[in-house]
């Protein structure tokens, strides 16, 4: 089985079920595995540090994840238009890849959750492609022929699967938003299956 990456940060809850429902998506393809794994939370304490392994949940992302993968979904709650500071930290780890070009060629793809309606998740998706283009990654979106992007009154953008949770972070992931993960996740295994053949 060829495995791809799903990668992210959830502090409420919803990008963790959304990147499991990605995760659906890309084993909904035959030959294509999820391995899903999340970021630490990052501490403005310096001398606080999180355990190597999480007491519960996903698994901490290692660099050999990425190096293993034939391709990446990375998820985050949108924080002021951008990414959460633990899933930047994260990718600016990244250097010692990038130098040895070990991401280049692989494809990609990016999903957010965001509070309301215009609270960034646009910009959010955006700038989360950024470091994975100077990576060399090839980002994968979603197509238009996906017919819930042109019906839903809630989440979902041509830049990847987006959530409107509501100021609390109390809004279930409506079928709009479940229905566009899933085909995020089976266009991005497609695509690297085919890429990897």
């Amino acid at each position: 089985m060829s495995e791809i990456l799903v990668l992210y940060y959830s502090q409420g809850g919803a990008v963790k079920e959304m990147a499991q429902l990605i995760a659906r998506g890309i084993e909904s393809v035959s030959g294509a595995k999820a391995r899903i794994r999340t970021v630490p939370k990052v501490s403005a304490n310096c001398e606080a540090t999180e355990a190597d392994i999480p007491a519960n949940g996903d698994p901490y992302v290692e660099l050999s994840d990425l190096q293993e993968c034939i391709g990446l979904v990375m998820g985050s709650p949108t924080h002021f238009g951008n990414m959460a500071a633990p899933m930047k930290y994260f990718l600016d780890g990244t250097v010692g890849l990038w130098l040895k070009g070990e991401l280049i060629g692989k494809p990609a793809a990016v999903f957010t959750s965001t509070g309301s309606m215009h609270g960034g998740n646009e910009t959010t998706l955006l700038t989360m492609m950024l470091p994975l283009i100077h990576h060399g990654m090839l980002i994968v979106g979603l197509p238009y022929s996906e017919h819930e992007l042109s019906s839903t009154q809630s989440g979902g953008t041509p830049y990847g699967a987006s959530h409107i949770g509501g100021a609390m972070d109390n809004k279930p992931i409506t079928a709009d938003e479940k229905k566009l993960c899933l085909a995020l996740g089976k266009r991005l295994a497609e695509i690297a299956l085919k890429l990897n053949q």
